[in-house]
């Protein structure tokens, strides 16, 4: 274990490197002037030069670039344009709130994707799998802003059942789940259906082993069989597109904390890119992008426990 553990670790670092590389040349890939384009096109010659001097832009690129990389490592992100405060000290203030509507949506996405993924593989061929997966294709294709601004339509303008906006304060409370329910639902439906499919595919597959055709011969009952032998091995493939899921969840929290006004990095990310803040963005951007590949990191390792095959490999 420990080595497969250190061989992933390993494979890691590089795929790390290359994210920073992406995010510090983010303001370098503007085009014109980065130190302009923050300050824009009214900015007098002096405070561009001021703007290029604190972002160390008049540095040749590789050694911006190791300056970059050695602040991370000191966990310092930059100081933002417009509030003049630590990037890191903004981002924490935001992203436990993105996080906490991830992990609610995923919980949402795992339960109803298992849930009807399972069903639909056991009525495989009846009118239940047929609904099933037409209610899983169509969530794959509902554009989440159209769908975030029906579930607001629906149940918080007529039926007056959920807020709006806004986040009604820890988990612990009604207030806190009462708000977090149609964000929630919003950005896990498309990964409730994701799973639901594979979910499906994966159970009909193992319930076609001889292993599976065995125990029914034996005179096990249906329930079992699936339940006890067939279901736990189709969970194998699923475990990782959950993980995944995960880190697409955080990713694509931006459009969805937007139009239920969530605080959290998406919004905090929008709001940076129109005040022209660049530090932030590169800083939200980084930390999502870093999550992603810790997430598929877990994710891998985890499956060293969940697949024996690979244990013995």
């Amino acid at each position: 274990m420990f080595s497969y553990v250190i061989k992933k670790l390993i494979t890691a670092i590089p795929i790390l490197v290359g994210v920073t590389l992406m995010v510090f040349l983010i303001l370098h890939l503007t085009p014109g002037d980065p130190a302009l384009v923050i300050l824009g096109q009214d900015a007098t010659p002096e405070a561009v030069e001021a703007l290029r001097e604190k972002l160390g832009l008049n540095d040749p690129l590789p050694v911006q670039y190791l300056r970059y990389l050695n602040n991370l490592l000191h966990g310092d992100l930059g100081t933002s344009i417009r509030t003049n405060q630590p990037v890191t000290r903004e981002l924490m203030t935001r992203f436990p709130n993105t996080v906490e509507l991830a992990f609610v949506s995923l919980l949402f996405a795992t339960v109803l994707g298992l849930l009807t993924g399972t069903i639909a593989a056991v009525k495989r061929g009846t009118w239940i799998d047929t609904v099933t997966m037409t209610g899983a294709v169509a969530g794959v294709s509902a554009p989440s802003f159209w769908l975030g601004l029906m579930f607001m339509l629906l149940f918080a303008y007529y039926l007056h059942w959920l807020p709006a906006s806004g986040r009604g304060g820890p988990l612990t409370t009604w207030a806190g789940w009462s708000h977090i329910m149609l964000p929630a639902i919003t950005l896990g439906l498309g990964s409730a259906a994701t799973l639901a499919r594979i979910t499906r595919s994966s159970l009909l597959d193992v319930m076609a082993q001889d292993y599976v055709r065995t125990a029914r011969a034996k005179g096990l009952k249906e329930r079992l069989v699936i339940y006890r032998h067939a279901l736990r091995n189709a969970l194998v493939p699923v475990v990782t597109i959950v993980g995944l899921q995960l880190g697409f969840l955080l990713g694509g929290a931006v459009v969805t904390e937007q139009i239920f006004a969530w605080p959290g990095i998406g919004t905090q990310i929008i709001t940076a890119i129109g005040n022209r803040d660049f530090p932030v963005v590169q800083g939200a951007v980084l930390l999502i992008a870093v999550t992603f590949v810790l997430v598929n990191l877990a994710v891998d390792i985890l499956y060293y426990f969940v697949d024996p095959r690979i244990r013995y490999d």
